[in-house]
């Protein structure tokens, strides 16, 4: 059985999510996360990590993340809105260059982020 986190927790783990990326401190985003979570994006095989679009654990996290925030010196998140659920939330964004963007993350036990799903529109 899932994990049940109260919704106030989740709404504030997603705006400190959005502070952390635009704080550009890497540590401070990878401590939302799990060690063994994984992370699925389209964005994964274009900056030539794992073809699958999944990378897992914190180091895999740790160097497409880098190399991510690299590219983007001007990575800069706005917050549309959080959505909750008992075990996980997605956080509605636009990034930098105006594209909208869906962030689902499903939480551990701990309240820490297990497994992430970045979602893009298909134009």
């Amino acid at each position: 059985m899932a994990q049940q986190h109260d919704p106030a927790f989740c709404a504030a783990l997603g705006r400190e999510w959005i502070d952390a990326w635009n704080s550009h401190d890497l540590e401070r985003v990878l401590a939302l996360y799990a060690d063994e979570a994984e992370m699925t994006s389209d964005k994964i095989p274009l900056l030539g990590f794992d073809p699958s679009g999944t990378v897992r654990g914190k180091e895999a996290l740790r160097a497409y993340w880098r190399k991510g925030l690299d590219l983007l010196p001007n990575l800069h998140f706005t917050l549309i809105d959080v959505y909750v659920s008992p075990d996980s939330l997605v956080v509605f964004y636009e990034n930098e260059r105006g594209a909208k963007i869906c962030e689902y993350l499903r939480l551990n036990a701990d309240g820490r982020i297990r497994q992430g799903s970045a979602n893009h529109l298909v134009h």
